[in-house]
């Protein structure tokens, strides 16, 4: 079973967010952050990313009645902009062949509630690649913790020494090990602007066009 995460790994999904959180600020009289900005803010989800805009760094706390205020505006922008500006990253669709012709389960894990997740990869040509997709909001507990990546392997009737996580954050590896599953990651995904090598994931790819070569040498 290969489990794959879906922002920063699957899609860059960075351009619609960022349109989103620029037209937020805009709506509070804010000034608005760009997508290079918004590019180190992304990958614990929505809620956190929006608290991040409205404080301008990546740790600490808005003000609550100001976040109240602007978490609706966010949802509402990111509903009508879920994937005009988004992409599957070069590779996506010849790994997913690889996986698919090599006969591994495929299941979707993300942070991102259900309610974009779907959408986006409807919209990109993907979602019905994935036997299971599990969001944010699907069970009680989402990523870095394992519930979401054991579920999974319950579903598939997999036990966790033969599975694995395709992820590109530090919270894709924290799931992988507490799960007891192998974990690769992307280089070029959302990991806060630090090299993902320095999580200590299984192996590193640029490519999903790589898995095959990679995996098979394992094999």
């Amino acid at each position: 079973m290969v489990l794959i995460d879906v922002d920063g790994t699957l899609v860059d999904s960075v351009p619609d967010l960022a349109w989103c959180v620029d037209r937020m600020m805009e709506h509070l009289e804010l000034p608005t952050h760009g997508e290079a900005k918004v590019r180190e803010w992304v990958g614990n989800g929505v809620e956190r990313l929006v608290r991040r805009a409205l404080i301008g760094t990546l740790d600490g706390e808005p003000d609550e009645s100001l976040f109240q205020k602007a978490y609706p505006v966010f949802l509402d922008l990111y509903a009508e902009n879920t994937s005009k500006r988004s992409s599957l990253y070069p590779g996506v669709k010849e790994g997913l062949a690889y996986l698919k012709q090599a006969g591994y389960k495929l299941g979707c894990v993300t942070n991102k509630a259900a309610q974009f997740t779907e959408p986006l990869l409807k919209d990109l040509g993907i979602y019905n690649d994935f036997a299971i997709v599990i969001s944010g909001d699907t069970l009680e507990k989402k990523k870095p913790d394992p519930m979401p990546l054991l579920h999974a392997a319950r579903f598939f009737d997999v036990v966790p020494e033969n599975s694995m996580m395709l992820g590109d954050s530090v919270s894709d590896v924290k799931a992988a090990r507490a799960a007891g599953f192998q974990i690769i990651c992307m280089t070029y995904g959302y990991n806060h602007g630090i090299d993902i090598r320095e999580a200590e994931p299984d192996a590193v790819i640029d490519s999903m066009a790589q898995l095959s070569g990679l995996l098979e040498k394992a094999a």
